[in-house]
């Protein structure tokens, strides 16, 4: 479900065309930028611009998680993961030595559990078949695409439920989380986890015979991933935590459910927890994750008034599939404790083991999403 075809240059807009679009959204980004900075706070100010950086690297270099593993798969073209293997080797690099020398910022820890086997698996089978993961639905959200624009709200509403029933699924089986950098220091994280990325990078490089040459790398590919790993980990300086999206959502839903009486916080053992009960009784704006969320939005929409997308048709089966998957995938990655961002780049780069089971159960999840998706015509 390729809903990201170019669009003919022809179709492009003129300079002033594309001025004209991005003024507005750019008044409305400085606005919210000094009434964060006035009312709420410097760190949340700061926040929403690197959630902005984010949204427009996402957006301007195309940088797919789900594609990256579609295209290898498909096309034995190694280039997306290739790109994913660096950004989580640059982003070890700088967000390991932060952990060590910062005791007040913390790693994506997640437990070892039932629930992260059955969700890391769902989640790649669901996210080819919504055309996006956590990150993608928004950045493509952003640039206009319609069935991510649908699912958006849907995967929100997943992982409030997801989040609602994690307590029972924890209770079939969990062992407690393992940190890297606290159990061998950051020096002995980082060593594991380049080994680690480098062994994966040889076998991509056997199955698809083509070796890993940055020089060979498309540029997109290499200048998305500094990017993103710079981005992150002033995400993690800032925020005190590691660069996160299902968590937001997952907000965005419990405050709306609540407001309208529908959902009662103080009888679920996951909203009624301390943090999660503060956060929301809060406004949004003071959640880390949604004020980067929200600059992601928008770092995609001015990015698509630059490259606007002409998104395929699809058929109303493909439209009820799609929807589908995107509430399923929004369930599943409370579950696993993160998506393609959460639990893989943060988890990583972080040093905790959660995510390099994620890694393997999602890529088999995704091995029978693309077989779903040929089976529909995707």
């Amino acid at each position: 479900m390729n809903t990201l075809a170019p669009a003919l240059d022809a179709a492009a807009p003129t300079r002033a065309a594309r001025w004209s679009q991005r003024l507005p959204l750019a008044i409305a980004v400085l606005a919210l930028f000094g009434w964060l900075l006035w009312s709420v706070s410097a760190r949340q100010a700061l926040l929403l611009l690197v959630g902005v950086g984010l949204g427009a690297v996402l957006a301007g270099a195309r940088f797919g998680f789900t594609t990256g593993w579609r295209m290898l798969v498909e096309q034995r073209d190694p280039a997306g993961v290739y790109g994913q293997l660096l950004l989580l080797a640059l982003l070890s690099a700088l967000s390991m030595p932060l952990l060590a020398r910062f005791p007040e910022t913390t790693a994506a820890l997640g437990p070892l559990s039932v629930s992260l086997l059955v969700g890391a698996f769902v989640f790649g089978l669901c996210m080819q078949i919504a055309d996006g993961c956590g990150s993608g639905t928004l950045y493509k959200a952003g640039l206009g695409v319609p069935l991510n624009m649908a699912i958006l709200p849907l995967f929100a509403l997943g992982s409030f439920a997801g989040s609602a029933h994690l307590n029972g699924w924890l209770a079939l089986g969990a062992l407690p989380p393992v940190g890297l950098v606290s159990a061998f220091g950051a020096g002995g994280a980082l060593a594991a986890t380049g080994v680690a990325l480098a062994l994966i990078a040889l076998g991509v490089g056997r199955w698809s015979g083509q070796r890993l040459d940055l020089r060979r790398l498309p540029r997109r590919w290499l200048w998305g991933a500094l990017g993103l790993a710079l981005l992150a980990a002033l995400n993690l300086l800032i925020a005190g935590q590691p660069w996160g999206v299902v968590y937001g959502f997952g907000l965005w839903a419990a405050k709306l459910a609540t407001a309208l009486g529908a959902f009662e916080p103080s009888a679920n053992a996951f909203w009624s927890e301390p943090g999660h009960a503060e956060r929301l009784q809060q406004t949004l704006l003071l959640d880390v994750t949604s004020i980067t969320n929200i600059g992601i939005l928008a770092g995609a929409l001015w990015v698509s008034a630059r490259r606007p997308e002409s998104p395929r048709q699809l058929t109303g089966a493909q439209w009820a599939i799609g929807l589908l998957a995107g509430f399923i995938m929004g369930y599943s990655s409370r579950l696993a404790f993160g998506c393609n961002v959460g639990a893989m780049v943060s988890g990583i780069s972080t040093g905790s083991l959660h995510g390099w089971l994620w890694v393997p159960l999602a890529f088999a999840g995704t091995l029978i999403g693309l077989r779903v998706r040929r089976r529909f015509g995707f």
